[in-house]
């Protein structure tokens, strides 16, 4: 049974760009917008087990990329990070402390869950 790895759909995003045009689109539509295979392959043109060795091939491309890259994993790593940090501002905001001190450390906060990593 081929399964999917949602994953690839995260490293589609970071690395999508990378792969032939054509091969994209197909992952893309099995990944992102959850078409069958057959379906794929009757919008292409081409036989199902076409679609199903390209979309293979892209992932394999995808996860070496990943491996040598990093760049999803390091962005994984960083979103959390600022969430962390963010909900420790959001702690450390106490009605003792000042109101410029607590509307500083409000504005740092804001800002950094804006950043939409």
């Amino acid at each position: 049974m081929f399964t999917k790895d949602m994953h690839i759909s995260l490293l589609l995003d970071f690395y999508g760009d990378i792969l032939p045009q054509r091969r994209y689109e197909m992952t893309s539509l099995y990944y992102n917008d959850d078409l069958s295979l057959a379906e794929i392959a009757e919008i292409c043109g081409i036989s199902r087990q076409g679609v199903r060795d390209a979309v293979k091939k892209s992932e394999s491309e995808l996860r070496e990329l990943e491996e040598k890259l990093g760049l999803c994993a390091r962005f994984t790593v960083l979103k959390s990070q600022l969430k962390e940090i963010s909900g420790e501002i959001r702690a450390l905001q106490s009605d003792e402390m000042s109101p410029t001190l607590r509307e500083r450390l409000k504005a740092v906060a804001d800002s950094l869950e804006t950043l939409n990593i």
